[in-house]
């Protein structure tokens, strides 16, 4: 497997500000970025969640470097609110989207970079790629394109599929590529005209948006006060849907009113967030230059509202 490279790891651990004792969530554990600098920044516990069975060997190097400071869960980051009944966290971190590591192996079908099955499961369980391009309807095709992908040629390349697997079953990353390709003909870019189609279907197969609606849900009850969300995202719907669940979340308090002493006294004790970033954090140009699908990233963080909330290392 080859080497994932953590996006925004400086301004995660900023956010996040890990001190000594605390209790992490990492959600998203891939190759284990955010957890070791998380773990390596100060004497502070870590439990990982990554629903990929192939990172196992990942969380077995972090057993052995961390010992009983690391543990490790292969389960989806949806299921956070059933796994830890119980227990609050000082800070949880999501990296969404698919990992370096998932878009380089062409066994897991996410990238059409080389030839592969048309799989694109996280999980590798459940129904993958190729049952719902070679199943769908094309109106049902045309709209996970278009919804997911913002593809505006999304009607037209569901045509091309439909016709296409008529002659023959779609069944490999390469194919739907030049089927995509050849419906929006040839776009002059740095972008492959095949990625959004790409991105939208695996968006689907995984259920990537409703997964990160159930972790923003669950997260702000397992959060404990003062507890720290940073959460960084690789697409436009996924940053839209953290944007309004902070926004809906958060204290908002009229600094010069009179009965502002009053509302930060009500809220101590519920599930409120303070977002601490008014704009979502971008990688600076350098971290660009070194590693170019990190361009999309966009980090935002938000810390629960508790008594004695006083973390200021910010």
């Amino acid at each position: 497997m080859l080497a994932h490279t953590p996006v925004l790891l400086n301004e995660m651990i900023k956010y996040l500000a890990p001190r000594v004792g605390e209790n992490f969530l990492d959600c998203t554990f891939g190759a284990g970025g955010y957890s070791t600098a998380i773990l390596n920044s100060c004497e502070c516990k870590l439990t990982a969640i990554d629903r990929d069975p192939a990172v196992q060997e990942y969380a077995d190097n972090c057993y052995r470097e961390y010992k009983d400071r690391f543990k490790f869960i292969n389960s989806s980051f949806a299921e956070i609110g059933s796994i830890f009944t119980g227990v609050k966290f000082d800070g949880i971190v999501a990296d969404l989207g698919v990992s370096s590591m998932q878009l380089d192996m062409s066994a897991r079908g996410f990238s059409f970079a080389n030839d592969g099955p048309l799989d694109m499961r996280m999980s590798s369980k459940g129904e993958d790629a190729a049952v719902f391009i070679n199943n769908a309807s094309e109106a049902d095709i045309a709209d996970v394109i278009y919804q997911y992908g913002d593809e505006p040629y999304a009607r037209k390349i569901a045509r091309s599929i439909i016709n296409e697997r008529k002659i023959d079953p779609i069944t490999n990353t390469a194919r739907l590529a030049k089927i995509v390709r050849s419906s929006v003909g040839f776009k002059k870019g740095k972008i492959d005209t095949a990625t959004k189609t790409f991105q939208a279907i695996r968006i689907y197969v995984n259920d990537e948006l409703k997964q990160l609606k159930i972790l923003l849900e669950q997260s702000l009850k397992l959060l404990a006060p003062n507890g720290r969300l940073v959460i960084v995202s690789f697409h436009s719907l996924e940053d839209r849907i953290v944007k309004d669940f902070l926004r809906s979340n958060s204290v908002k308090i009229i600094a010069r009113s009179k009965y502002a002493k009053l509302m930060i006294n009500e809220a101590q004790d519920s599930e409120f967030l303070r977002i601490l970033t008014k704009k979502p954090i971008s990688p600076l140009r350098d971290e660009v230059l070194i590693n170019p699908r990190s361009r999309s990233a966009k980090l935002r963080a938000a810390i629960r509202i508790g008594a004695g909330n006083d973390h200021t290392s910010i």
